[in-house]
């Protein structure tokens, strides 16, 4: 069949719309069930577990469970992929997952959540992801792109056992599948426990869902396709940058996933919106100062691409393959948001003298 798609549409249009059909998945059930790394990390830091934190830990358990699952059934192979085969940056992920995890709390959301929510009318995260789209866009071609390579080389590994985690401890995928069911039931129960909406615990496990369709989807093409195709899964910085920079500088857009996976990820969280009603305009206002988004998006865009991807494309997609360098950027993720919080926090409650 895929034979056949490639024959009459190409390649590119084939993998356009497997990201299209992903996109559409993790837009809706990200939408519905309040997906979202930073407010997961503001529970955490208040000192509470939480339902964000319980529906992040179902989202992210439920795409180690397919992920790791489908690997163990031989349906998927990830060891090609760059995230694993390629050598990483140690000092990039801790940099970059700081500068990461305080970016979006700067601006209330990381890559994803910002796609999402201007999705549902909001102009606040509209404006913000298009400027981390263009801090990325300059991290990773531009003028920023020496920066970011010099603080990349500080601390490289090589690509291979040395970036994979399962390997290194010489655990299975079958086994860290087992594992992530038992962390999947423990995060439903933590949510059970905080009286989170059975359709948001769906909606979350579904998140997880679209991360393993990702790395399927990709990886069925490319074992299809007579073209070299990368196998990836859901991420956003990068293919936001792709596709904002080839609708500015050319006349046509080069197809592949992440070109379909950024308007999918668009429509399905707008379709949820507009069915559940909320859908409406939302704009900047004193309690919403626009100089602390810009800010917050520098740092998110600079971040991830230093980092090796966003809060889904690293800690999501990379952590589900277990991948070294995802899983120290996502704890640094968690730690400059939790930090900057905290910061924030007490600058509030600080009373004013004079």
């Amino acid at each position: 069949m895929l034979e056949t798609l490639f024959d009459t549409y190409g390649d590119g249009a084939v993998l356009a719309a497997a990201g299209a059909l992903v996109g559409l998945v993790f837009g809706a059930t990200a939408q519905h069930s309040r997906f979202c790394l930073r407010a997961a990390s503001v529970e955490v830091a208040e000192g509470g577990f939480g339902p964000r934190l319980s529906i992040w830990l179902i989202a992210f358990s439920a795409g180690v469970v397919v992920v790791q699952g489908a690997i163990s059934a031989g349906v998927l192979d990830v060891s090609q992929s760059r995230q694993l085969a390629t050598s990483g940056s140690l000092s990039g992920a801790i940099i970059g997952g700081l500068m990461f995890g305080a970016g979006m709390i700067l601006a209330r959301g990381c890559a994803s959540r910002l796609l999402i929510l201007s999705a549902t009318g909001n102009l606040r995260a509209l404006v913000t992801g298009l400027v981390l789209t263009l801090v990325a866009q300059a991290a990773l071609r531009g003028g920023l792109a020496p920066a970011r390579e010099m603080l990349a080389t500080l601390w490289m590994i090589p690509g291979g056992a040395p970036r994979d985690m399962l390997a290194m401890v010489g655990m299975g995928s079958g086994m860290a599948a087992g594992i992530a069911v038992l962390g999947l039931l423990a995060s439903l129960g933590l949510a059970h426990w905080r009286q989170v909406a059975v359709t948001h615990a769906v909606a979350a496990a579904g998140v997880g869902l679209a991360v393993g369709l990702g790395w399927i989807a990709t990886y069925t093409i490319a074992q299809t396709s007579f073209a070299v195709i990368p196998i990836s899964s859901v991420t956003f910085t990068g293919p936001s940058t792709d596709t904002l920079m080839g609708l500015v500088n050319s006349t046509t857009l080069p197809l592949g996933f992440g070109v379909g996976l950024v308007p999918g990820v668009f429509a399905g969280a707008a379709v949820m919106a507009i069915a559940t009603r909320e859908w409406k305009i939302e704009r900047f206002g004193p309690e919403t100062p626009m100089e602390r988004y810009l800010i917050g998006a520098a740092l998110m865009g600079f971040g991830s691409m230093l980092a090796g991807g966003c809060a889904v494309g690293a800690g999501m997609s990379g952590g589900a393959i277990f991948a070294l360098t995802a899983w120290v950027a996502l704890g640094c993720m968690w730690l400059g948001a939790m930090a900057t919080h905290l910061v924030m926090r007490h600058r509030v409650a600080r009373p004013a003298t004079g």
